[in-house]
């Protein structure tokens, strides 16, 4: 019996972790379903853009308030965890405070201050979004794709953190032992007070409930990622590691069409003794995409990363103007729709089996995807270096390669760049007039 706490804490940790580690292994397996791309170009720059977007969170603060508050959550938050390490090391061995073992008390007092602090910080911080979600209603949150389960979402883990956050400082505060070391209180030591009048035995189980809560909490938060926006606390730094480092106006062509158009544009070439295509030219089984499984796996951890905080959608011109298009939208049915491409593929044995629905049509419609300007806006603005518009070329490229389905204005434009070689309806002979007028 002595060992049965550490015997329920340890199966408590390993269904915990196991379960993680089995929606994580189900992530992977989802992003593998789009095309393999090669992303070993640019190491140097790709661990810059990691270390300033992700880890210095460089691109947040360009709203400084919603920046410098989430800098606070997230710095806070990642802190404060570390503690985390001793409740494990305490809930498997029996020990108590584990840390003040190792470190001098000192130390360990300085340690625990700034938890505290920090977790202070962190409430403050929360309380704030709440209200910016739920009161003054900024309107990034109030899109048609942000009702239902992404709202809810959304408050969701503002509940956990501030749940979290006091169950440590309860931990700390009726922790008497350690309130009387007088080191790392500098913050509950206000808070002890308020328990001066219960019983040491009750003090002590409101201790260990505390304790218990804050280790289960932290488990379940982390089982939640998966299910949540929040999965982007993990998947932030391999996107921005993987992320463009191409200038933004650079479009993705497909080697196999450049090569048929430089044919083409070759006055000298023969088409009948041109060499033939590489492996890696090889024409496309489909032109573009109209489902997940013909986007690259960039583009579906994009999909996964996204924190759905509306700051693409809010510098959309087309957006801006009362179009359909929300970049942020796109994100989220390109997440959704690889989402149930994988309960398919779970529910037949590992196979995908044809459920009638795509990407294209069933998510995202046509006018959403004529409707971008392709400025770069919402690539410039996110700040995980998540790209909506490569999605969209993708899916338009589909739809003009393989559908002919580009709005009317295109094909009258195209129509006439194969017969005038111009976008203008003029005859070849008097394409120049207009330098005469």
């Amino acid at each position: 019996m002595q060992y049965l706490p550490n015997i329920i804490f340890a199966i408590i940790l390993f269904l915990g972790v196991g379960y993680f580690a089995k929606n994580i292994r189900k992530l992977i397996r989802n992003i593998k379903l789009g095309r393999e791309v090669d992303a070993s170009d640019n190491k140097a720059q790709r661990w810059k853009n990691m270390a300033r977007i992700a880890l210095g969170q460089s691109k947040m603060v360009k709203r400084p308030i919603a920046g410098f508050l989430h800098i606070i959550v997230y710095v806070g938050f990642i802190i404060i965890n570390i503690e985390v390490l001793e409740i494990i090391i305490d809930g498997l061995f029996g020990t108590h405070r584990i840390g003040l073992e190792i470190l001098p008390v000192a130390v360990y007092g300085y340690l625990i201050d700034a938890f505290e602090i920090l977790a202070v910080l962190v409430l403050i911080s929360v309380v704030v979004f709440w209200l910016r979600r739920n009161i003054i209603k900024i309107k990034r949150f109030l899109s048609s794709e942000m009702k239902g389960w992404p709202k809810s979402d959304g408050n969701i883990i503002l509940y956990f953190e501030v749940v979290l956050m006091c169950l440590f400082l309860l931990m700390n505060a009726t922790d008497t032992s350690f309130q009387d070391l007088n080191y790392g209180n500098i913050v509950t030591q206000f808070i002890a007070p308020w328990f001066s009048e219960v019983a040491p035995e009750t003090l002590h189980m409101i201790e260990r409930t505390a304790w218990w809560l804050h280790i289960v909490g932290i488990l379940i938060f982390l089982n939640y990622l998966y299910f949540s926006k929040h999965l982007h606390i993990l998947l932030a730094f391999p996107n921005t590691y993987y992320g463009s480092v191409e200038p933004k106006g650079k479009v993705n062509n497909l080697e196999a069409v450049t090569n048929e158009v430089k044919l083409m544009m070759d006055p000298d070439a023969d088409p009948y003794t041109a060499p033939a295509e590489t492996a890696d030219d090889e024409v496309p089984a489909k032109f573009g995409a109209s489902d997940v499984m013909d986007l690259d796996q960039i583009q579906l951890l994009n999909a996964y990363t996204c924190t759905e905080c509306g700051r693409c959608t809010s510098a959309c011109p087309a957006n801006l103007t009362g179009k359909k298009l929300s970049p942020r939208k796109i994100m989220m049915d390109t997440r959704d729709r690889l989402e149930e491409v994988g309960k398919n593929i779970d529910a037949n044995n590992g196979e995908f089996k044809d459920d009638g629905k795509q990407l294209l049509g069933d998510y995202i419609l046509n006018e959403e995807l004529w409707a971008c300007t392709t400025c770069n806006a919402c690539v410039e603005e996110c700040p995980v270096s998540i790209n909506p518009l490569s999605i969209i070329l993708d899916m338009r490229r589909y739809l003009v390669m393989e559908q002919s389905a580009a709005p009317m204005e295109l094909n009258n434009m195209m129509t006439n760049i194969e017969n005038n070689g111009a976008p203008w309806p003029y005859n070849q002979m008097d394409r120049l007039n207009w330098k005469d007028e």
